[in-house]
C-alpha cells in the first residue's frame, strides 16, 4: 500500500500544495529554476505537508495558512536535501542525478540557499511571531545536527546517545515542527499543539532509525541509490553502531577498510559488510527502537480529541514502522 493511499480525503489539498510548491520555487535565473524544478519533480512522500495539514484539522482549517507552512516546511526539507548531497558527494537522489552531479557544488549550494531563502519568505505570511521564533530555532538545531554528522564521519567510537541526538536534530524536529506549526496556525490549544509537537517527534525518530535500517536491508530499486550508501559516505548509523558493539572484530574490519575516512573500497568488500550488518542482531535491535518511538507516539494522540485526523496520524504511524522503501 501506498503512503497516500492513507490520507486520500487531502488529496484536493495537497495538490495545491504541490502547485504552490512549483510556483514558490520559480526563478528569474535559468539555472536556479531548472535546478529547483529538477528536485521537486524528482518527487517525495510530502509528509510534512501531510503533517501540516492533519495537524490544522485539530483547529481552525484554513488552507491559506496551511498552505504557507506547509510549502516553507517541505521547502526547508528540500533546501537541506540539496545541501546533504554536497556534503556525501551523492550522484543520486531517489533515483534521479542530484543537483551536484548534473552541475557542480556551487551551484547546488546557491541552489539550496536559494530555497531555503523562498521558504523563509513563504511563512512570512503567516502572522504569529511564535511560529517565526520556533522555526528559526528549528533552523539553528538542523543546522547543528548537520555539522555533527560531518565532524563524525567514519567515527567508529560513535554510541547511542550522539546518534539519536544527531537524527533528532536532522530528522526528528523538522517533522515535528510540522505538526506543531499546522496546530498553531489553526489556533489549537496549548495541550493540542504538545501534543502534537510530539507525536510529531517520536514518529520522526522511529522513520529516520527505519530508514537508516533500509539503508541495509532494501534493494537498490527499492532506495534508488546503492545499499550501503550511507557507510559508504561514512555516516554511522544505529545498524552499524549495534553491530559493532556485539562484535569488536567488525570495528577493526571497518577502520582497516576505511583507513583514513577513505570511501574507496571495492564493491567486493562493500556488500560483505552490507551483508554482515544484514546478519546482526543489530538490525532486529534498531527496528525494537524504533517501534518503542511509536508507541510513545501512539501514547501522544490520546491527548488529542477523537477525529478522522487522529485516526489518519495512527495509521501513518503503522506504516511507518512496516515500510519497506
Amino acid at each position: 500500500m501506498k503512503l497516500a493511499m492513507i490520507y486520500p480525503f487531502l488529496k484536493n489539498d495537497l495538490d495545491k500544495i504541490e502547485k504552490a510548491l512549483n510556483e514558490t520555487i520559480q526563478a528569474e535565473n535559468d539555472v536556479l529554476r531548472e535546478a529547483s524544478t529538477q528536485l521537486l519533480e524528482a518527487g517525495g512522500k510530502r509528509i510534512r505537508p501531510v503533517f501540516v495539514l492533519l495537524a490544522g484539522k485539530f483547529g481552525d482549517y484554513d488552507l491559506e495558512r496551511m498552505k504557507d507552512v506547509a510549502v516553507s516546511l517541505e521547502l526547508i526539507h528540500m533546501a537541506s536535501l540539496v545541501h546533504d548531497d554536497v556534503i556525501d558527494e551523492a550522484e543520486l537522489r531517489r533515483g534521479e542525478p542530484t543537483i551536484k552531479a548534473k552541475w557542480d557544488n556551487r551551484i547546488a549550494m546557491y541552489t539550496g540557499d536559494y530555497i531555503f531563502a523562498r521558504a523563509i519568505e513563504c511563512l512570512s505570511n503567516l502572522q504569529k511571531p511564535q511560529a517565526h521564533r520556533i522555526l528559526s530555532e528549528t533552523i539553528v538545531e538542523v543546522c547543528l545536527g548537520e555539522i555533527e554528522q560531518i565532524k563524525d564521519k567514519f567515527n567508529w567510537d560513535q554510541n547511542l546517545r550522539t546518534y539519536l541526538r544527531r537524527i533528532k536534530r536532522k530528522t526528528a524536529l523538522l517533522i515535528a515542527v510540522s505538526c506543531q506549526l499546522g496546530g498553531i496556525a489553526a489556533n489549537v490549544s496549548a495541550k493540542e499543539e504538545k501534543a502534537l509537537f510530539q507525536y510529531g517527534y517520536y514518529v520522526g525518530m522511529s522513520y529516520q532509525i527505519i530508514d537508516d535500517v533500509l539503508d541495509f536491508t532494501a534493494t537498490e530499486e527499492e532506495l534508488g541509490k546503492p545499499a550501503g550508501s550511507d557507510l559508504l559516505q561514512g555516516n554511522i548509523t544505529l545498524p552499524v553502531i549495534y553491530a559493532i558493539a556485539q562484535d569488536h572484530n567488525f570495528k577493526h574490519k571497518l577502520e582497516s577498510l576505511f583507513q583514513q575516512g577513505q570511501q574507496e573500497i571495492s564493491q567486493e568488500d562493500l556488500t560483505s559488510v552490507v551483508n554482515h550488518i544484514k546478519s546482526s542482531p543489530g538490525i532486529n535491535a534498531s527496528l525494537s527502537l524504533s517501534e518503542r518511538y511509536l508507541n510513545k507516539a501512539y501514547e501522544a494522540l490520546e491527548q488529542l480529541p477523537e477525529q478522522k485526523a487522529k485516526q489518519t496520524f495512527k495509521s501513518i504511524a503503522r506504516y511507518i514502522g512496516k515500510r519497506k522503501s
